[in-house]
């Protein structure tokens, strides 16, 4: 069974702790197991590799590293602003998630 996290891929977040405190940026891609996601521009690392057919050069490449969910935080479609998110349902009954600080509903 997956968690329900807070967090979709393609959302914009701000980093909340860590070296990149205050950065925001675009959820990549979300691990349910580990409530770990990647976003792009935070968390970067240098990675060694040999010359293969992706990388024909080799080298040191800097990717992203995955993130803990809990340091993340998403960014109110509003005003632009960190917020926390609610979920409830909607006029079909469906859950959708929604801003606490706007009421806004997260698409």
């Amino acid at each position: 069974m997956q968690k329900k996290l807070h967090i979709k891929k393609g959302d914009t977040v701000v980093v909340n702790t860590g070296n990149d405190k205050g950065t925001k940026g675009r959820v990549l891609e979300v691990f349910t197991k580990s409530s770990r996601a990647i976003v792009e521009g935070v968390n970067m690392m240098k990675k060694h590799t040999k010359p293969n057919a992706e990388t024909p050069q080799g080298g040191i490449i800097e990717k992203e590293a995955p993130v803990h969910i809990s340091n993340l935080m998403l960014v109110d479609p509003k005003s632009g602003e960190p917020t926390r998110i609610g979920r409830r349902l909607d006029d079909n009954g469906k859950l959708v998630r929604f801003s606490k600080k706007s009421g806004e509903e997260i698409k």
